[in-house]
C-alpha cells in the first residue's frame, strides 16, 4: 500500500487528483491511498520540517505545491539536510489550482504519480519530483 499525504493547502487538489487516480484505475492496481493531514494527527500549524519526517517515517509520499525554502524548518532546507538514497521523494505539483478546472492536466498528473509509484524504488533519494 502507497499512501499520498495530502499538503493542507491542496486537500481538495489532492481529492480531485484521487479521483482522477481512481477513474483511470491506478488507485486500485497500485493499492494508492489519500491520506489528510487530520487523518494522520497533524495540524496546519505543522512545519514543512514536522509533516516530511511524519511522511518519511511513516513511508508516505508527500503532496505539495509550495513548500519552499524559507527558514531552518523549510522544506527544501529540509531536504537539504537529510540527504539520503532511501527516502522518497516529495511530489510537487507545478500548478495545483490548475487542477481544479483541468480534467486533462489533472489525468497527466494522475498518470505521472502512477509512473512514479510503479518504479518507485528507483525515485528513491530524489528529494523532489515536479508532477505532471
Amino acid at each position: 500500500m502507497i499512501t499520498l499525504l495530502a499538503d493542507h493547502n491542496v486537500e481538495g487538489q489532492a481529492h480531485l487528483l484521487f479521483g482522477a487516480l481512481q477513474s483511470l484505475g491506478w488507485a486500485d492496481l497500485l493499492d494508492l491511498h489519500l491520506a489528510t493531514f487530520a487523518d494522520i494527527g497533524l495540524t496546519a500549524a505543522a512545519t514543512d520540517r514536522e509533516v516530511w519526517l511524519r511522511a518519511q517515517a511513516d513511508g508516505m509520499l508527500l503532496l505539495t505545491d509550495n513548500r519552499n525554502k524559507s527558514g531552518q524548518d523549510s522544506l527544501e532546507q529540509t531536504l537539504l539536510n537529510e540527504p539520503s538514497d532511501m527516502l522518497l521523494p516529495v511530489l510537487t505539483v507545478g500548478r495545483a489550482q490548475r487542477l481544479l478546472i483541468d480534467h486533462a492536466y489533472r489525468e497527466a498528473c494522475a498518470e505521472r504519480i502512477a509512473e512514479i509509484v510503479l518504479d518507485l524504488e528507483t525515485y528513491r533519494g530524489i528529494p523532489r519530483l515536479y508532477i505532471p
